[in-house]
């Protein structure tokens, strides 16, 4: 076995293990006591690493709060542009969501609880899950015929960032599954009507 190799796997596993331990800590401190009033001294305690470590892995407080948001979101933007051919955009964020739905961890749990002690927090994900459904606006019109900044594309990827917001955000996993469906068929309905003729 190539003793390098294993030794940058063990390093990316350690790297791994101390990115995942900030983040449960600061999602913790988020939620227990406020963004504003949490530090990055307080967070690299709780995760047992030094302050310098936590700014290595994270610019700022708010590149925590939203490091697997972020990540999702990233994987949303590459499941509606590198989806198979024929496959619906609908169809792709169904799959998206599913997966990202049935990962519901601790993380996931100090997750919700973050967002939901923070309204500030909450507001900055709504602007990044709009920003995140740009490339749903492209993908549908595309699908539909329409401009990508047109007003009909846009408000079926504004309703998609809607709803993906509010699924994400429920804690019941019955709950979840059921939204699932009903937003797959209000969206499919949505794109449906986008894509008749537009009126004259």
């Amino acid at each position: 076995m190539d003793s390098g190799a294993t030794g940058d796997g063990l390093r990316e596993r350690g790297k791994a293990k101390r990115r995942a331990a900030i983040t449960r800590a600061a999602f913790e401190l988020f939620a227990a006591q406020g963004y504003d009033a949490t530090t990055i001294a307080e967070i690299a305690a709780l995760a047992e690493v030094s302050p310098r470590t936590v700014t290595l892995y994270f610019r700022s407080k708010q590149d925590i709060a939203f490091a697997d948001f972020d990540a999702s979101a990233l994987r949303l933007t590459e499941t509606l542009r590198d989806r198979a051919a024929g496959e619906s955009v609908v169809h792709a964020l169904e799959g998206w969501l599913r997966a990202g739905t049935a990962c519901h961890d601790e993380t996931r749990e100090l997750e919700l609880r973050m967002f939901e002690a923070n309204p500030e927090l909450r507001a900055v994900r709504a602007a990044r899950m709009a920003a995140a459904m740009e490339e749903g606006a492209r993908v549908i019109a595309e699908a539909t015929g329409r401009a990508p900044d047109g007003i009909a594309s846009r408000l079926v990827a504004t309703a998609a960032a809607a709803m993906v917001t509010e699924i994400f955000q429920s804690p019941d996993g019955t709950e979840r599954d059921q939204a699932v469906g009903v937003a797959m068929a209000f969206l499919t309905a949505g794109i449906e009507a986008v894509a008749a003729p537009a009126p004259r």
